[in-house]
């Protein structure tokens, strides 16, 4: 029995070896063919990306060429027309003492950057020029000589030295009181282009209306028309002795044709004269990128296959040892979970305790600062009907209590006052939810005044107060509203005890909002950051807990406005209260 089964289990292994055999060569056979057609279709791809590269390479090359060749002639076209107006030059040739001339030219060039200068006389005589072994020779016959006489602006002029070669000039005739004394003659120096043309391995070349090569990377091709240079050097010996002087160059351009051997020909027009540029290169630098390319691939692809052959052989082995590995992480997974779910326990436990921690902290904070808020608040009334009392023992002392019935009634709005003080101080811990009314801002201040005019009969204090004729109405409380402004017109006071002459401005404008202003020429606030944290203050002690314009500004933002402060360009501090105006349609609403 244990043999029948230990044969089925061979018979079984040798079915599944087999099977997976197969596999292996069905994947290996695709493997090939995938590499067979990626290596194809990489080769077309490539091909025509690097052709398209360089075609847009040499197109910019081209049209930097064409530029640089317009720049140079555009420069030295001015030099003719500026040269023709010099009063040293035109005094030189009516004078005809030139002694000073040729050494006024070699600095024009130094400065200027051409290569020579001439100035003929009339009779195309040589008088002056920048290479001296120049000066006397004659001119006349020369084509820039009787084309400048004859022209009225600047010529330009491609013509053949005494050497054969082909120079390039402006020329423009000088006048004096309009008659011809002179033609100045300046000489560009475009050959400069076929050194720097020649530093790449295409062969380039310029040729003129007529079809003549006048610029040329070649020296034999100058002078004729393309067919017969081609027939002197052909483009590809041309190409080789470009490649002999270089070792880095790209090649293919637009509207190209080809020549045989592989050489391609680009042609574009310089807008100047009709002069047209004609380069010729090969496709050897395309070739040899994708060839490069294609290796890189080929050899990618024979290590993917190793890789796989690598992998399949130890297929088996890798399994064997993943599940034995698995199960061990596994049973180290288990081990770690539990001990989080048991630190995670344990980190709950103590949130909770500091979260009762930090409530009753938070309670016992707020009852702190709310005992703080209420002694700061009535020190203001309590002070006020002291004041009251003794104007009315004393009113009482002299037998008129008409005047001290009157006292009495301001202590008793002060009570009241004092009430209102202590129920809406609870909005700087918790916001209240007493419904606001229309406040004329006027009424608000004039009010808050009238509370301060006991500290005010004890100083000399001048005191501006600007406020508008009409109505300017807030959605608020009033009470609160005075508070602020109390607040906000005792600290001028106290700003101000220093001051010589102090001085208080209070200022209402009415816009988008209502701003009341509050300005004191006092010394100014030191630290405009912490002005309005609580317990913030820099009064002596027993003078103030700092909480004035922390209560302040929790007012005004409940009221849905903004109590800044800033220093006063002339001195000071300015405080501005800003609160939305009510307008008709929420004044209708209400």
């Amino acid at each position: 029995m244990s043999g029948d089964t230990i044969s089925s289990d061979s018979n079984s292994d040798s079915r599944r070896g087999r099977h997976n055999a197969w596999w292996a060569r069905i994947v290996i056979l695709l493997l090939v063919g995938f590499a067979i057609a990626a290596v194809w279709s990489t080769n077309a791809l490539l091909t025509e990306r690097f052709t398209e590269t360089t075609r847009n390479q040499a197109q910019v090359r081209m049209t930097l060429y064409s530029g640089n060749l317009i720049s140079e002639l555009r420069r030295a076209s001015i030099v003719p027309q500026l040269l023709a107006r010099d009063p040293a030059l035109i005094g030189a040739l009516n004078s005809n003492d030139h002694v000073q001339t040729s050494s006024r030219l070699i600095s024009y060039v130094d400065e200027i950057g051409i290569t020579s200068l001439l100035l003929l006389d009339k009779d195309g005589r040589a008088v002056a020029a920048s290479d001296r072994n120049k000066i006397g020779s004659n001119h006349r016959p020369n084509p820039y000589f009787f084309n400048a006489i004859r022209a009225s602006n600047s010529v330009f002029t491609a013509f053949e030295d005494d050497n054969g070669a082909i120079m390039f000039s402006y020329a423009r005739k000088l006048e004096f009181s309009g008659s011809t004394i002179g033609v100045i003659v300046v000489v560009v120096d475009l050959r400069q282009f076929e050194s720097h043309w020649a530093g790449i391995s295409d062969a380039v070349f310029v040729t003129d209306s007529e079809g003549t090569i006048i610029l040329s990377t070649e020296s034999k091709w100058r002078g004729l028309k393309e067919e017969e240079a081609l027939a002197v050097r052909s483009a590809p010996s041309a190409i080789e002795r470009a490649i002999q002087t270089t070792s880095d160059w790209v090649a293919l351009t637009t509207n190209t044709s080809l020549l045989g051997a592989g050489v391609m020909r680009q042609e574009a027009r310089i807008p100047f004269q009709g002069w047209r540029m004609a380069s010729f290169t090969t496709f050897r630098s395309v070739r040899q990128k994708v060839n490069g390319v294609l290796a890189l691939e080929i050899m990618g692809f024979a290590i993917l296959m190793a890789l796989a052959f690598y992998l399949l052989s130890r297929k088996a082995q890798l399994r064997t040892l993943f599940f034995q590995k698995e199960s061990a992480d596994l049973r180290q997974l288990n081990l770690r979970l539990q001990r989080e779910v048991a630190e995670r326990e344990k980190a709950e436990k103590e949130l909770k305790v500091a979260e009762q921690t930090l409530a009753q902290s938070s309670k016992l904070a707020a009852l702190g600062e709310m005992s703080a808020a209420v002694s700061h608040e009535l020190n203001q009334p309590l002070a006020a009907m002291k004041t009251y009392l003794a104007g009315a023992r004393l009113l009482l002392r002299r037998k008129r209590p008409e005047e001290a019935i009157s006292s009495f009634q301001r202590i008793d709005d002060l009570i009241e006052r004092m009430g209102a003080i202590t129920k809406q101080l609870k909005s700087y811990a918790r916001k209240g939810g007493d419904a606001f009314a229309p406040v004329d801002m006027r009424d608000a201040a004039n009010s808050a005044l009238s509370m301060m005019e006991p500290q005010l009969k004890q100083r000399h204090v001048e005191i501006t107060k600007t406020l508008p004729r009409e109505a300017v109405l807030v959605l608020g409380d009033r009470v609160r509203i005075e508070q602020v402004i109390i607040n906000l017109f005792r600290n001028a006071l106290d700003a101000t005890k220093t001051v010589p002459d102090p001085q208080i401005e209070i200022l209402l404008a009415a816009g988008e909002t209502a701003v009341l202003s509050v300005r004191d020429n006092g010394a100014g606030i030191k630290d405009l950051d912490s002005l309005f944290e609580p317990f913030y203050t820099t009064k002596q002690p027993g003078d103030g807990v700092g909480l004035g314009l922390a209560i302040s500004s929790g007012i005004v933002n409940d009221l849905g406005g903004r109590l800044t402060a800033r220093n006063a360009t002339a001195g000071g501090a300015v405080f501005e209260v800003q609160l939305p105006i009510l307008n008709e349609e929420i004044k209708a609403a209400q």
